[in-house]
């Protein structure tokens, strides 16, 4: 039997150069490219089954895709750096999902493990304390930086891609390796349930690395995600001469501030926190000319998906009552969705007597409830767990150079040799896991 920790630390440089390069070349959402195409080609080299594409994201459920324009243009640059060509063919359009699978042939249960793969839109800091611009792995491509960890989300899921695919004879059931894209700004899980990625998963596990927990420290289930609603706004009222004819105007810019200012004064809800933000005002084009068009951009959150729906539903309210009092017209589009977490009891208590087998792990917290945002991968959890399986989020911790989202933010690596250790004991020793799934 492989020694997965003697494994874990001779792959560990391996490791450190993958999620540099991806590091690298970093792809916002439904612009991995370059990422998917690489962990295509890797997964296909270490003898997994493949499904990318339009075989893994449902079109229909795709959320907050860029323009064809933009597509192609990404997908160049993608080729220009290296993409591997062949799977480039697959994700064209922006279908930048990858599934791995690896069939043991012997019965047992399906596993799935969640990787995000996107970047955010942000620029790299280039101070020279910032280790990535100093040792040479800053992100290359302007406006997208991993500035979330999905650069050690993804390096991890090809780490065990590779230990599975070696120790293949010691396994039961399948493996299902998900590389999700867009995750950030919740677009991209929804779709790959749509397309039916996880209706054979019988038990689910997304990862994240860091989060504000230490290195050394693992939860097992986080249930701090908040159920969340992304919507872009557009009012369309009419120009007109601000001195000359005003009457003939309907003002859009001014549409959008009454909604805006209203949209805050939501009341709270007793069930749960609520969170509603407008981010985005863009309106306008001279100071002597009514506005005749208005965008905005916003979220709701709540703690459960119910609290969420009395935000969306009022917020939804609000802007419609606004575009009727104003006299324009109003395109309200949903943009990202994403569920509350509830992690399966039984599984969390598993993961914990299993994950305190790995010496490099000092602290094993089984639930968390502090606020973590949102992740989408809860409608992965939410799919598994309602066809009987199981579902959990676990939280690897590391040191990181700054918060999430932050233009300095770095991990440190090591992390993602704790977060190969513990994933694979929890894939090694499923099969302890009773049978009877609905005990959630």
């Amino acid at each position: 039997m492989v020694d997965v920790d003697q494994w874990a630390e001779d792959i560990y440089s391996e490791m450190v150069e993958w999620r540099r390069d991806i590091h690298k070349h970093a792809e916002s959402g439904w612009l991995e490219f370059r990422t998917a195409s690489l962990v295509a080609e890797k997964l296909e080299k270490w003898g997994y089954e493949i499904k990318i594409g339009k075989e893994v994201i449902d079109e229909k459920s795709r959320m907050g895709v860029p323009t064809e324009a933009v597509l192609r243009q990404h997908e160049e640059r993608a080729r220009k750096q290296g993409a591997n060509e062949r799977w480039l063919e697959f994700v064209k359009g922006g279908y930048t999902g990858v599934v791995g699978i690896l069939d043991t042939g012997r019965p047992g249960q399906t596993i799935g493990l969640r990787f995000d793969m996107d970047a955010l839109d942000l620029n790299e800091s280039k101070e020279v304390d910032h280790i990535p611009f100093s040792h040479g792995f800053r992100s290359i491509n302007e406006g997208m930086m991993h500035a979330c960890g999905h650069d050690a989300h993804t390096t991890i899921g090809l780490g065990l891609a590779k230990l599975f695919s070696e120790i293949k004879e010691e396994l039961t059931g399948k493996i299902k390796l998900i590389f999700q894209p867009a995750e950030e700004g919740v677009r991209g899980a929804k779709s790959m349930v749509a397309a039916g990625v996880l209706d054979d998963v019988d038990v689910f596990v997304a990862t994240h690395i860091g989060t504000g927990v230490p290195l050394g420290h693992f939860v097992c289930g986080n249930n701090g995600y908040l159920s969340t609603t992304k919507l872009d706004v557009t009012y369309t009222g009419v120009a007109s001469h601000a001195g000359g004819k005003p009457e003939e105007g309907k003002n859009a810019l001014l549409a959008a501030a009454t909604a805006i200012l209203n949209l805050h004064g939501i009341p709270r809800h007793s069930e749960g926190n609520s969170r509603i933000n407008v981010g985005v005002l863009q309106a306008g084009t001279g100071r002597n000319i009514i506005p005749s068009s208005a965008t905005f951009k916003l979220e709701t959150r709540g703690d459960t998906s119910e609290v969420n729906e009395y935000i969306l539903k009022n917020a939804i309210n609000i802007i419609k009552g606004t575009a009727m009092a104003h006299q324009v017209d109003v395109n309200i589009e949903v943009v990202g969705e994403a569920k509350a977490c509830e992690c399966s009891t039984k599984l969390v208590d598993f993961v914990g007597e299993t994950v305190k087998n790995v010496s490099e792990i000092t602290n094993v917290q089984l639930l968390s409830t502090d606020c973590a945002g949102s992740e989408d991968a809860t409608y992965m959890m939410e799919k598994v767990k309602n066809n009987g399986g199981l579902a959990t989020y676990v939280v690897v911790g590391t040191t990181i150079a700054a918060g999430h989202h932050n233009e300095k933010f770095d991990i440190d690596e090591y992390g993602m040799k704790i977060g190969i250790k513990a994933l694979a004991q929890v894939v090694i020793h499923s099969k302890r896991l009773s049978q009877h799934q609905t005990l959630v």
